[in-house]
């Protein structure tokens, strides 16, 4: 028997997703940050906003958040899955290139904007403790609006996007320390301290990331080859969910972040073939709960705090972002950036961070902080980081018009290009015919990337060293990441009829500029191929009868110039029928070519 179901069990989930429907486009059509939309909403949904009315006017609790702690232990899945996206856009190699922004520049950043405001906390009276706890809290950026910022901006690959992801990536590497020392300094009453305490309480750390990279690459390409073969899309959206939260189960039980653990899942799944399949796969999911995370801070918003004390939480929140930004511009200066990306990469990370709550949280638990403080502080960040949409606008316009940068180590792996930085010619289907295309590439040293839906043809391509991805092509995102924007050329392979011609409809209405090469079956496969916009079209029985007659009238005795030359204006001929501008002339002469 079924049980009964409440409808007001479902109430938040439900105005979530109205407001999702409505904010995204409004803002989109407005040219403004849905993240905006989302805070904003928060707010007005939330405790403070129209939540303070129901009072008076009960019939508004319908149109409020009833449990902002359990939205808000949802949402922090939006970090989560932000991060496992971010590994997914790296790689072990380009990691260990940028080593120098992420360990220099990024622990200089961290290191002084809390020594800075630890200090001023310190004046204004508090404890040692509570001052690093504070300093800590207000010294980390928003990885969460940041990076879909620049993402949706196309800044993430400039100077100031590369510098800003940086910065944030060891943002992100230092929370799980610094939790820890939160605890350990709860432990000893605030007093700071240097003890073999300190490294105990580290090890589950470094045990829990060796434990990920161990099990990560033992497990994760394996499970994934297993359900791509099942050729089941549910499976696969079930197991890159499976991915992601159990990495970052896995990280939260030795003491790390969740964001962390998924971080580390994506490195991992950068290097498998299954990399542009899982994006794809992920993306709707993130993005749903990025908003969901949006909404939460904006429902934790105290506007009554605000209202009550206004100058002291403007100020705190004025302050933060002048140290973070000065903190930041500084360094980057001093790491040699231009002064426009330093400015631009300050604007960025001027704004306090979603770990802010966390640290915070954790502190006035454990007494480190009081409640008071930690609630101004709380709010001086949420509208820091409301600004940072504003900051970035202001910092793209000093930073100029984005300019995709040189191929560098740094920057290897951003594009989808050869080693040598030329784009690539992308083969849908890596069959029998794929294969002697992407060998005929290779002879003239010609650049490619190959994509394929059988998962036992992309492993036994990917031992040969082949660059070939698992994935359906026939998916305009899928396309999008494998290259599509920047290929000279797609070449279609697949023996599929009807899939051959999705792939040409959705390339074709990617780029109305491509050349695309397409395998046909037959002359009348040839001629829906050519309706969609197929450059040209090979139909595989009239390309063996072609061959028939060259090897026959070499064999009795016609020059082979001769031969050569009559094949050939017979192809010119057949492709000419199919092709023709005017339908009615093109359609009698196709089918006169059927027919002979």
């Amino acid at each position: 028997m079924t049980p009964h179901v409440q409808p007001g069990e479902y109430k938040d989930v439900v105005l979530f997703l109205a407001t999702a429907g409505v904010v995204v486009p409004l803002f989109r059509r407005w040219k403004l940050s849905p993240i905006l939309g989302f805070l904003g909403a928060g707010v007005l949904l939330g405790p403070y906003g129209l939540g303070s009315l129901t009072a008076r006017a009960p019939w508004l609790s319908a149109l409020t958040i009833d449990n902002p702690d359990e939205v808000g232990q949802l949402a922090e899945f939006g970090v989560v899955f932000l991060l496992f996206m971010i590994g997914l856009e790296l790689s072990w190699e380009r990691l260990r290139a940028m080593r120098r922004f992420v360990f220099g520049l990024g622990a200089a950043q961290v290191g002084l904007s809390l020594a800075i405001t630890a200090g001023v906390a310190l004046a204004l009276g508090q404890t040692l403790g509570a001052a690093f706890t504070i300093g800590a809290a207000l010294a980390l950026s928003s990885t969460a609006i940041v990076m879909p910022i620049l993402a949706e901006r196309k800044r993430q690959h400039s100077l100031a996007g590369r510098t800003t992801f940086s910065v944030l990536l060891f943002q992100d590497l230092a929370v799980a320390p610094i939790l820890v020392t939160l605890t350990l300094l709860s432990r000893r009453g605030g007093a700071p301290m240097v003890s073999p305490d300190l490294l105990f309480a580290f090890a589950p750390a470094v045990l829990g990331v060796l434990g990920l990279l161990v099990l990560g690459r033992l497990v994760l390409r394996p499970m994934l080859r297993s359900v791509a073969r099942a050729k089941s899309e549910e499976l696969f959206v079930a197991a890159c969910l499976l991915v992601v939260i159990g990495a970052g189960l896995i990280s939260a039980l030795t003491g790390l972040s969740m964001a962390l653990g998924a971080f580390i899942a994506g490195l991992l799944l950068a290097e498998t073939e299954f990399r542009h399949e899982v994006q794809v796969t992920i993306e709707p999911f993130k993005g749903l709960l990025l908003g969901l995370f949006f909404l939460s801070i904006g429902i934790g918003l105290n506007v009554p705090l605000l209202v009550a004390e206004p100058l002291q939480v403007l100020g705190a929140a004025a302050g933060l972002t002048a140290v973070n930004g000065l903190a930041v511009f500084g360094l980057a200066k001093l790491f040699r950036l231009r002064t426009r990306a330093a400015a631009e990469a300050a604007l960025l990370l001027a704004g306090a961070g979603e770990f802010a709550f966390v640290i915070l949280g954790q502190a006035m638990d454990q007494k480190l902080v009081d409640r008071p403080t930690g609630q101004a502080l709380l709010v001086a960040a949420t509208l820091s980081m409301v600004s940072i949409p504003v900051l970035a606008s202001l910092g793209a316009r000093i930073g100029g018009r984005a300019i995709a940068p040189a191929q560098t180590p740094e920057t290897a792996g951003d594009t989808p290009a050869s080693a040598s930085g030329e784009p690539r010619v992308l083969i849908a289907g890596y069959g029998r015919v794929g294969r002697l295309v992407g060998e005929m590439l290779r002879r003239h040293n010609i650049a490619w990337v190959a994509v394929e839906q059988d998962a036992r043809a992309v492993e036994t391509a990917r031992r040969a060293g082949e660059t070939i991805f698992f994935g359906d092509a026939a998916r305009s995102d899928f396309l999008a990441r494998c290259g599509l924007g920047e290929a000279p050329a797609l070449v279609v392979t697949m023996d599929d009829p009807d899939g051959a011609e999705a792939i040409v409809a959705v390339a074709r209405a990617l780029r109305p500029d491509l050349t695309i090469v397409a395998r046909a079956r037959d002359a009348r496969h040839a001629q829906r191929l050519y309706d969609l916009g197929v450059t040209d079209a090979v139909p595989e029985t009239v390309e063996a009868s072609l061959q028939l007659s060259e090897a026959l009238l070499v064999e009795i005795g016609v020059p082979m110039g001769l031969v050569i030359a009559s094949i050939h204006e017979r192809r010119d001929e057949f492709r000419k029928a199919l092709n023709r501008p005017d339908a009615l002339g093109g359609r009698t002469r196709a089918r006169r070519a059927i027919r002979d």
